[in-house]
């Protein structure tokens, strides 16, 4: 029997086979159930109030208090109008991934410098889209 042969009948085989067959076994997630059901389920505002309050007793543009923006559009809006404190533009850096913030969310983090002081790390939380951050992190301003 030639290779060809070989591998049309293995194919002709696997063709055979039912569905089901060739699909790998279903895993179970290692999320908990009642992880799983609360998923998409939000919070309520009065949580989300307590969140906030207890967050802005951190400085704004940390992981525990981070810029709140309604997606990565909203995060670049926020930074066009980024200001240095004497006006001038802040230089970007390359984004990168955070970690969890106060609210529960995975930040991206926004490298911005000011002159020739080193970079200072953004955090910003961008699943937060009743929120549009009208503060500026200290030592920055943000033009209107």
């Amino acid at each position: 029997m030639d290779r060809f042969s070989i591998a049309f009948g293995t194919l002709a085989l696997a063709i055979a086979q039912p569905a089901d067959a060739l699909k790998p076994p279903r895993e179970e997630s290692p999320a908990s159930q009642e992880a799983l059901r609360a998923f998409g389920a939000g919070s309520s505002d009065d949580a989300l109030a307590a969140a906030i309050a207890a967050a802005d007793a951190h400085p704004l543009g940390t992981l525990e208090n981070p810029i709140r923006a309604e997606g990565p559009e909203g995060a670049y809006a926020y930074l066009k109008r980024l200001r240095c404190g004497d006006g001038s533009p802040v230089s970007l850096g390359v984004k990168a991934t955070g970690g969890v913030d106060a609210f529960g969310s995975v930040t991206e983090v926004h490298p911005a410098r000011c002159g020739r002081a080193p970079p200072i790390s953004l955090v910003f939380d961008i699943y937060q889209a009743e929120n549009i951050e009208g503060r500026p992190p200290s030592g920055f301003t943000l033009a209107p």
